[in-house]
């Protein structure tokens, strides 16, 4: 056991929710402006990000599904610079009026939006979750307080560090974005700091999110875990098929959108072989059930494929694999999907509307797509910015989650010397 003293978080966690407070007073306009340095600090100071980025790549195994959430490039950081731009062009989430009301007794009532105030963010290897949980937390008047793994230390304290000196430079708290130290232990004392956090969001592995949520006292909004499926059904049309079913396996097949599980109507076996084909060329090993695999067999890359086993469906890849699962009917389809699906992201490839439809009613899950690749559930490609997270559950915030679902809401009620009897 290790003698190094336990850090106590109460003093963080005070500076964050005093700094929070003064979040309430900045405009629109100045926050915006702080977005705009930070995007461009991110590029100008690319170099110095890619070099701590390399020291956490360096002691990863390239064959680990999350090496590639980890890398960071010149691409991606572009990427996270244009992604923080959209946030500046969103309008603002706040102070909206959601509901208003004048009562008889001359009472004005309205519900406006408001910021949670503070947020703590639990994730793994994802550097780029730094610089978008900060826009958006920042552009919503939320502190955040930040907890990653220790995989992308150097990469997680490049970035904040940058961020910090654009706070700084204009005159903000810096304390409104803090990141924790990597230890189990600094994770427990912000899943039970009730006094000073208002929400827990995690981003990562299942396991991950059943320990947050297991953990936590404070409320959670559980994000990330995908278990996705695309059922090409009787009717499906195989061009668009091959693409769509290549495009949700192999664009990035570590993120939460990439397919796991194709669903195949058994008239449609006789296509298999060429709705497949293209992953063959990314050598993704499939893992089919007895009526796929004879259906492959000799005319898909014997190294790549297997025969599937219990623990093929239900599973999270993460990687180069897929599972198949064929079906006599929608309905069966449909059995399949409710027993496995993470409520992430499910697609059927269909011309019969009445089956699209049946589809878009049943399936229970936050995105639901028709002959469309799943790899689109993303806040950006949403239009709504950057995002925080994919949330799989139903209470507040459902799907990809940006600026509307940080915020919550008030009362604001004006009087003349009203009194109730």
């Amino acid at each position: 056991m290790s003698n190094e003293p336990i850090m106590d978080c109460t003093p963080i966690f005070k500076n964050v929710l005093k700094a929070s407070r003064t979040l309430n007073l900045l405009d629109s306009n100045m926050i915006n402006l702080v977005l705009l340095m930070v995007a461009d600090a991110a590029t100008e100071n690319a170099k110095y990000i890619i070099s701590e980025n390399q020291k956490d790549l360096a002691v990863m195994d390239e064959s680990d599904p999350r090496f590639d959430r980890l890398l960071l490039d010149d691409e991606r950081i572009k990427g996270i610079a244009s992604d923080i731009q959209n946030v500046v062009e969103m309008p603002s989430p706040l102070e909206r009026v959601l509901f208003k009301n004048e009562r008889a007794n001359g009472l004005k009532i309205k519900k406006i939006s408001v910021p949670f105030g503070v947020i703590g963010i639990i994730y793994e290897s994802r550097p780029n979750v730094t610089f978008d949980v900060f826009s958006l937390c920042l552009k919503s008047g939320n502190a955040c307080i930040l907890k990653g793994g220790s995989g992308a230390i150097n990469s997680n304290n490049a970035i904040v560090k940058i961020i910090r000196s654009v706070l700084e430079k204009n005159g903000i708290d810096q304390n409104v974005l803090t990141l924790l130290p990597a230890g189990r232990n600094e994770t427990k004392q912000l899943l039970n700091a009730r006094e000073y956090v208002d929400l827990i969001i995690p981003r990562g592995s299942r396991s991950l999110i059943d320990f947050v949520r297991e953990n936590a006292t404070i409320p959670v909004i559980e994000t990330g875990a995908g278990i996705c499926h695309t059922y090409f059904d009787e009717t499906g049309d195989r061009d668009k098929g091959r693409v769509i079913i290549n495009n949700a396996k192999t664009r990035r097949v570590s993120v939460c959108n990439a397919l796991d599980c194709l669903i195949i109507h058994e008239t449609r076996l006789k296509d298999l072989d060429y709705l497949v084909g293209l992953c063959a060329d990314s050598r993704v090993i499939i893992y089919a059930d007895q009526e796929a695999y004879n259906a492959l067999k000799g005319k898909y890359p014997a190294d790549l494929l297997m025969e599937a086993t219990n623990e093929s469906f239900g599973t999270e890849f993460l990687s180069y694999k897929m599972a198949i699962k064929t079906v006599d009917s929608i309905e069966s389809a449909l059995q399949h999907i409710s027993m496995y699906s993470s409520k992430h992201s499910e697609a059927i490839i269909s011309e019969n509307i009445k089956q699209i439809q049946l589809f878009y009613k049943l399936v229970d899950a936050s995105s639901i797509y028709s002959n469309a690749s799943t790899a689109f559930t993303d806040g950006a490609q949403f239009g709504l910015g950057a995002e925080i997270g994919i949330s799989t559950q139903k209470m507040h915030a459902r799907g990809p989650m940006a600026l509307e679902a940080l915020t919550t809401y008030k009362w604001i009620v004006e009087g003349d010397g009203q009194i109730r009897e």
